[in-house]
């Protein structure tokens, strides 16, 4: 077996559209690379006649091409599902306008795929409402790399007095953008002047982007892009994640490795694997955010149990775990 890992864009002059971002695609990109080493199964990143399968991460038009080759000389060909016309808003000015286009081209892009790689079931209904075929429709965590991202006490000495943190620390790793809540982090930080609130992620021209505000709380840093993203959750002592949509939300599993009780938005996408009140707390408006992070600041049993409740969920998503059942699904899709 031979499977050729596709991410448009990848190699393109040394990797400019990857470089100094930090996205979940291209994280989930990386647990594919480590899985398929792991497995054991030869691949390569630019097509080879050779390859039994085409896995496709952006279906963009050299993927299209790609998959068209590949069709004709009777390989088989997997799609991951990291886009959705419904994820697209909110996060550059022109998302909105673009969305209703974004969904026509992913239905006929995602439509080539024997197999469409969706990253949570949320993700799957989403596509059956667009009117794929559900047998194509596979629901496949990302998963997450426990040699990557765990609970280091040297780590976070070091990312604390790096970014000069003191006492007990809130803070979310994501690009810097509407959709992944940046109004509700605000919030927060105004309800509680005596923490420290952080942002790890990119931001984005307000050319691409709405710009943040002008004058911040005094308790609130925007870091930009950071290189040592397990550094930055170690820095941490609650995760919170007020995302409006995702796909799965891969820094919640991260956040999860690292053993950090963790403060989500009520959205659709965590039903089945968050659990309020075992491995997280969730909220659905700027209120219940306060009030359960509220009480987290006072209740540290809480903090723990949730930690470790969650530290148990990143272990069920473990890339050993998924990389079990990808090979079953490579298999069954040879036969």
């Amino acid at each position: 077996m031979k499977i050729c890992l596709y991410l448009e864009f990848y190699n393109f002059r040394g990797g400019i559209f990857y470089k100094k971002i930090g996205t979940g695609l291209l994280s989930s990109y990386r647990n594919q690379e480590v899985m398929l080493k792991s497995l054991g199964i030869d691949f390569v990143e630019r097509w080879d006649d050779s390859c039994d399968i085409l896995q496709i991460n952006t279906p963009w038009l050299k993927s299209i091409w790609l998959i068209k080759k590949a069709r004709n000389r009777g390989k088989k060909i997997i799609i991951w599902a990291h886009v959705t016309a419904e994820d697209i808003k909110g996060v550059f000015w022109f998302g909105s306008l673009v969305s209703p286009v974004l969904k026509r081209y992913l239905i006929f892009a995602y439509g080539l795929a024997d197999l469409v790689f969706c990253p949570s079931a949320y993700t799957k209904s989403l596509l059956i409402a667009y009117g794929l075929p559900e047998k194509k429709l596979v629901v496949q965590s990302n998963g997450v790399d426990l040699k990557d991202f765990f609970s280091d006490a040297e780590e976070r000495v070091r990312a604390r007095a790096a970014f000069k943190l003191r006492g007990l620390v809130v803070g979310t790793i994501g690009l810097a953008i509407p959709r992944k809540g940046i109004a509700t982090f605000l919030s927060l930080a105004r309800d509680f002047p005596q923490i420290q609130f952080i942002w790890f992620g990119k931001i984005y021209s307000s050319l691409m982007a709405k710009p943040l505000p002008k004058n911040l709380p005094l308790n609130v840093v925007f870091t930009g892009f950071v290189e040592n993203i397990r550094a930055a959750f170690n820095s941490l002592d609650i995760f919170i994640f007020p995302s409006h949509e995702e796909n799965q939300g891969m820094a919640i599993l991260e956040a999860a490795a690292a053993g950090l009780p963790i403060l989500v938005r009520d959205i659709p996408v965590y039903q089945g694997w968050l659990v309020h009140g075992e491995n997280c707390l969730k909220a659905k408006n700027n209120e219940e955010f306060s009030g359960y992070l509220k009480k987290l600041l006072e209740d540290g049993n809480l903090q723990k149990r949730l930690g470790e409740n969650a530290k148990i969920l990143a272990q069920k998503e473990s890339l050993p775990e998924i990389a079990k059942k990808t090979l079953a699904i490579y298999q069954n899709l040879l036969k």
